[in-house]
Order: structure tokens, then C-alpha cells, then sequence
């Protein structure tokens, strides 16, 4: 009989607290406790949420057990609240599980003033260090040689490029957050690339979905999660070490990395981010306007418009991130006829802007036209958002670009890429797929160009 009192209990105060928010966004109807999670795929939710938004609109509302969240859809109902709202829209939703993995700290977690203190420092010292300067294109061809040299090791073999594309981009992170590069045997080396896999894998797993609606629950029960948690806990460890070691040394005319900059501001934080490419083009303008005898510059992009576009025709096409990482709402904010109220979790729904009707040319299917105007020049497209947008967008978003033209460039001045099995058995399905999509791993083959 208690037991019965108390999930009555329980269940009128789920049902008062959905309906005692009004003003929010439609959306479906929340069951009581659970809201709305029986209906969601937890693999791929966003597919989900993209069908709700052709029903409700750009803007509607789920509930995750007791929390509502409210999905902004759209290339319009997006850049008018995270571009036009975004101050109101600036805070980091207190996540469980990402919590959990920075324990609240860092530009990536963070909200408010100390969220724009620490990314203010941060920018300014990316750009110290040449994220947008030549210095910065030296590191990234130090890496692309050595992944070339690797390539040329397969002699012609069918080998799968995941770990080699992994380990030299993530290289280049390393070079700005250490001040040094790692032998790829590295076992250090190996344990933090690993251990960055691992966050994003589970993030994007049913259990981390699960996770961050019933964190105190889930932690009860073994699972991948605590795995998860002891190698971040390493990984914490081992950077700590190299701060306190950098201490006594730094010089504070002349930080070497992002370590000795943030040892001198007295914080310490650390973030990278690891992007692959997976898909190639022919390479007949890259022969034209480079050929094979020098190294391609980000200064020869101007000059190559189609490889440009079709290396923004693979993120767009790819999809990497459908959902950005969760916002809250900093105050009470009326947008579209509503009133979302001051720590609502918001979800921008990036996805829906790479396949929006109204801004692209075809958007159903991998065309570098979309990229390119009538007289073949590359043309921006305002809704290309991969990397977020607003005071959210990625900090790294510079430096990806960079890896993403030399690394992509190079490798078709040398190599001459086929697939092991017909184009049409190709399955470029993601194999996990959350707020991420992970590429699947593929075997190829890199014949050396004469």
C-alpha cells in the first residue's frame, strides 16, 4: 500500500511539474516520469527530432523523464537564437555525463562569466601560437609527410587508414597542447588518443543517452561508463603532471604551448578534438594549380574552388555532429510566440540546416554543386554549419580547417585512392550515432602516383 501511495505520489508530481510549465513549444505528449524517451531512438535521435520538426515546426519540446528540452530546427529559427538570441542561449546544459567527464570545468563545460573568461584567454591564445598563421600550416605538413611515408609502407596493399588519419591529426592537437609531437608507438600517446575515442563512443551510445536522464541510477550498474571514467581520470593525471612540471620552468615572455600559457593564467584546461576525412576526389585541378613537386598552401585555396567544395561537400554530406552539444538558457526568453524559462536545456538541431530545402541546390545527396556558383567559383552557403554556431562554435574550427585542406590535398598529390570492394557495397552508414556520427572503419587502397 506505501509502495502504491508512493508512485501516486510520484506520478502526480511528474504530471503537475508538465503542466505547470506553460508557454513552452508543442511537442509530443510526455508519459508521466519518463517523458518522452520510449519514443526516442537512442542511436539515432535525431532523426527523430527531424520528423517531430516537420509536425510542430522549428521549435518544439521533448521531455527527458522530469526535464523538458527545447529543439530549435531550421536555418532561420536557428540563427535567430543562437546568432539574434545569443546571450540568452549562450549556457552550458549541466549535462550528467559530460559533467561527469570534466567535472564542470573548461570552455566546453562551463557558462557565464567564467565561461567567457576562459574562452576569451583561450582564443587569444590560440592565435598567439598561429592557429590561423603559417606556423601553424608548418606543423600540420610535418604530420601530413610522416602519414604520406605510412601510406607509401602499404606498397599498394589494401590497409585501413583510420588509426594513421587518427593518430597524425591528432598530432597536430598535441603540438599546441604540449609543445611537442608523440612517436605513434608512444603507449602515453596511445592512452590519450584512446581514452578521447572512448568519451566520444560512449557519449553516443544507448548507455550514455541512458545515462544522462538516469546518471544516478546507471551508476549503480558495471558498464563501459566507469571504464570510461577511470582512463579519464588517467588522462587528468598524466596532464596535471605536465602542468606542475612546467611551473618552476615557464618562461612568462615566451609560453611554448597551450600548457605554459594557461600554468601563467593560473587555470589549467585541456581540449582537442579529433575530425577524419573519409571520402576523395579526382585530383586533376589539384595537379593543375599545385602539381606534385611542392606543398599545397591553405593560400591555394582561392584557386581551387572545386576541391574546395568538395571538401565541404563531404562535411556537409558526412553529418558529423546532427545535434550540437546541449545549451541552457540563461534567463526567461520569449522567441516565436513562446517563453522558454532561465535553465531550460536546449538542443540546436545543426543537422537540420545541412539538409534544409530553401538553402541548398540538392541536399538530399553528396554534389559539390552545392558549393559552387553558375561560373564554378566556390560559394559560401551561410547554413554550412558544422562546427556550431553562435558564442558556442567550436574553437578549433580554424585549425580543423587547415588539417582538413593540407592533410586532404597531399594525400591526392601522391596517391591514387580505390575501394577493396564496388562503390555500390559500400556501407558509409555511421556506426555510432548520437549527438556524433562515427564513421565506419574501410579498408583501401593508396596507389603512389608516377
Amino acid at each position: 500500500l506505501q509502495l502504491t501511495g508512493l508512485v501516486l505520489l510520484l506520478l502526480w508530481k511528474s504530471q503537475r511539474k508538465q503542466s505547470s510549465i506553460g508557454q513552452l513549444p508543442p511537442g509530443p505528449t510526455p508519459y508521466p516520469l519518463l517523458g518522452n524517451i520510449l519514443q526516442i531512438d537512442v542511436k539515432e535521435p535525431y532523426k527523430y527530432y527531424l520528423k517531430l520538426s516537420k509536425k510542430y515546426g522549428s521549435v518544439f519540446t521533448i521531455w527527458l523523464a522530469n526535464s523538458p528540452v527545447v529543439i530549435i530546427s531550421g536555418y532561420q529559427a536557428l540563427k535567430d537564437t543562437m546568432i539574434g538570441l545569443g546571450e540568452e542561449f549562450s549556457g552550458r546544459a549541466t549535462y550528467p555525463l559530460l559533467m561527469k567527464i570534466t567535472l564542470g570545468y573548461g570552455v566546453l563545460s562551463t557558462s557565464g562569466h567564467h565561461w567567457k573568461e576562459m574562452r576569451r584567454f583561450t582564443l587569444m591564445t590560440l592565435k598567439y601560437f598561429g592557429m590561423v598563421r603559417r606556423s601553424i600550416e608548418e606543423r600540420v605538413r610535418e604530420e601530413a609527410e610522416k602519414l604520406v611515408e605510412m601510406f607509401k609502407k602499404c606498397k599498394g596493399s589494401a590497409f585501413s587508414p583510420a588509426d594513421m588519419l587518427s593518430n597524425t591529426m591528432a598530432n597536430v592537437i598535441c603540438s599546441i597542447v604540449f609543445g611537442q609531437r608523440f612517436e605513434f608507438e608512444d603507449p602515453q600517446f596511445k592512452f590519450l588518443l584512446q581514452t578521447v575515442n572512448s568519451v566520444f563512443t560512449v557519449l553516443n551510445s544507448p548507455i550514455g543517452q541512458i545515462y544522462n536522464v538516469f546518471s544516478k541510477l546507471v551508476s549503480l550498474f558495471p558498464g563501459k561508463h566507469h571504464l570510461l571514467f577511470r582512463d579519464v581520470d588517467k588522462a587528468r593525471e598524466y596532464c596535471k603532471r605536465q602542468a606542475k612540471a612546467r611551473i618552476n620552468n615557464v618562461d612568462p615572455s615566451c609560453p611554448q604551448d597551450l600548457i605554459d600559457a594557461f600554468v601563467l593564467w593560473d587555470n589549467f584546461y585541456v581540449q582537442g578534438e579529433i575530425k577524419q576525412m573519409s571520402s576523395l576526389s579526382k585530383p586533376q585541378e589539384i595537379d593543375e594549380v599545385v602539381g606534385q613537386d611542392r606543398w599545397s598552401s591553405v593560400e591555394d585555396r582561392q584557386n581551387l574552388p572545386y576541391t574546395d567544395a568538395v571538401i565541404h561537400e563531404i562535411q556537409r554530406n558526412m553529418d558529423l555532429a546532427p545535434i550540437a552539444v546541449p545549451h541552457k538558457m540563461m534567463c526567461d526568453t520569449e522567441y516565436n510566440g513562446y517563453v522558454i524559462p532561465k535553465g531550460v536545456m536546449v538542443f540546436p538541431l545543426l543537422s537540420s540546416m545541412l539538409i534544409d530545402p530553401k538553402m541548398w541546390k540538392n541536399p538530399d545527396c553528396f554534389d559539390p554543386e552545392n558549393f559552387l556558383d553558375a561560373d564554378g567559383r566556390f560559394q559560401k552557403n551561410d547554413a554550412f554549419v558544422v562546427f556550431g554556431m553562435g558564442k558556442r562554435a567550436c574553437l578549433g574550427e580554424a585549425l580543423a580547417r587547415i588539417e582538413l585542406f593540407i592533410f586532404f590535398t597531399y594525400l591526392l598529390q601522391h596517391f591514387t585512392f580505390k575501394a577493396t570492394v564496388p562503390l555500390e557495397e559500400l556501407d558509409t552508414a555511421p556506426t555510432k550515432c548520437s549527438f556524433g556520427r562515427m564513421p565506419r572503419t574501410y579498408d583501401c587502397y593508396a596507389i603512389p602516383r608516377k
